[in-house]
C-alpha cells in the first residue's frame, strides 16, 4: 500500500510538474509576436501530427498584425520611444478647428489599423485624432506584450505627445487591452485627460485570462491561475496585482465605459465592478448585439450618438 501510494505521489508530482512546462510555453507564446518573415505557419491541410502536436504542447508563433489602412498627406507618422530604446509608431492625424485631441489604443494582438472606423468618427465630430501601435504590435518595435503592465508607458507617451502641441482638450479611447491599459497610465502617472471612454476593458489580467480559457472550451482552472501566474513571472512581474477594476477609483474625469451584452470574455460582474469604482461622473452603456468586438462596427448609429453626446457633456 505505501509503494502504491508512493507511486501514486511520484506520477502526480510528474504530471504537475509537465502541465506547468507546458503552461509556461504558452503563456509565452501568448504575450510575444514575431515578424511574419521570422516565422512560418503551415495550413491546417498540410500540418503532420507531429505539427499538431507542438502546437499543442508548445503553443504556436503569432505574428504581428500589419497595418493595412492605406494612409494619406493627412496621416502624419510620428515615432516615439520608450524607456527600454523601442520606437513606437503612431498615426496624428489633425482637422481644422478642432475641439481637442482623442488618443485611441487598440486591444490585444490588434493594431492602429483595427480602430481606425473609430478615428473616422472621432474625425468627424471635430477631434484630431492619434492612433499607436502598443509595442509589439504592428508597425512598433518589440515582440514582447505584457498585456498593460509595461504598456501603460505606451498610454503616457501618446499623452504627452499629444500634450506637447499645447492641446488642452486630450480624451483617452481604448478597447479591451487598450481599455485596461488606460486605466494603468491613469494610475501610474500623473496624467489629466479631460475624459476617457472605456469600452469593454477587463477587471484583471486573471479575469482576461480566464475570459480566453472560456473561448477555448478548456476548464478555467487550474489553466488560467497557471497561465497568469507564468505569464508574469516570464517577463519580470506579479500579474495577480495587475487589476483595471482596482485603478478605476484613482480615475478623477468623466468616464464613458461600454461593453457589448454578448461579450465572451469580458463579464457583466468585471464591468460592474470597474463602473462601481470610477469615482467621478460616468456612464455605463450596453450594445444589446454586440461580442467582444468593435462597438462602432457593430451598432454605429447608437455608438455615435453615446460617444457623441459623451463629449459634448459640459
Amino acid at each position: 500500500m505505501k509503494k502504491f501510494i508512493r507511486r501514486l505521489l511520484r506520477t502526480i508530482l510528474v504530471l504537475f510538474i509537465l502541465l506547468n512546462v507546458i503552461i509556461m510555453f504558452h503563456a509565452y507564446k501568448f504575450t510575444h509576436f514575431y515578424e511574419a518573415g521570422e516565422i512560418t505557419i503551415k495550413p491546417d491541410s498540410l500540418k503532420s501530427g507531429w505539427d499538431k502536436t507542438k502546437e499543442a504542447l508548445f503553443g504556436i508563433n503569432f505574428a504581428k498584425k500589419k497595418n493595412d489602412v492605406i494612409t494619406d498627406t493627412n496621416y502624419h507618422t510620428v515615432i516615439l520611444t520608450t524607456k527600454d530604446n523601442l520606437k513606437l509608431e503612431g498615426w496624428y492625424i489633425p482637422v481644422t478647428n478642432a475641439k481637442g485631441t482623442v488618443a485611441l489604443f487598440h486591444g490585444h494582438a490588434g493594431n492602429k489599423s483595427g480602430v481606425i472606423s473609430e478615428a473616422n468618427e472621432f474625425r468627424k465630430m471635430g477631434y484630431n485624432t492619434f492612433l499607436l501601435d502598443f509595442r509589439a504590435h504592428g508597425g512598433s518595435e518589440g515582440n514582447t506584450c505584457t498585456v498593460g503592465n509595461n504598456e501603460s508607458e505606451d498610454v503616457k507617451l501618446a499623452y504627452d505627445f499629444i500634450q506637447s502641441k499645447a492641446e488642452k482638450n486630450i480624451i483617452l479611447w481604448g478597447i479591451s487591452m487598450g481599455a485596461a491599459t488606460i486605466t494603468k497610465a491613469l494610475n501610474d502617472y500623473d496624467l489629466k485627460p479631460s475624459k476617457i471612454i472605456l469600452e469593454m476593458p477587463f477587471g484583471s489580467i486573471f479575469q482576461a485570462v480566464k475570459g480566453r480559457i472560456r473561448t477555448m472550451h478548456l476548464p478555467e482552472q487550474p489553466f488560467s491561475t497557471l497561465l497568469t501566474f507564468w505569464g508574469g513571472i516570464e517577463h519580470g512581474f506579479w500579474a495577480f496585482s495587475n487589476k483595471p477594476a482596482m485603478y478605476a477609483k484613482k480615475i478623477s474625469c468623466p468616464a464613458l465605459l461600454q461593453w457589448g451584452q454578448k461579450d465572451p470574455r469580458v463579464t457583466k460582474e468585471e464591468i460592474d465592478e470597474v463602473y462601481a469604482n470610477l469615482p467621478a461622473q460616468k456612464k455605463l452603456v450596453i450594445y444589446e448585439s454586440a461580442m467582444h468586438e468593435s462597438l462602432c462596427k457593430k451598432e454605429n448609429q447608437k455608438w455615435v450618438t453615446e460617444v457623441g453626446s459623451f463629449l459634448n457633456d459640459k
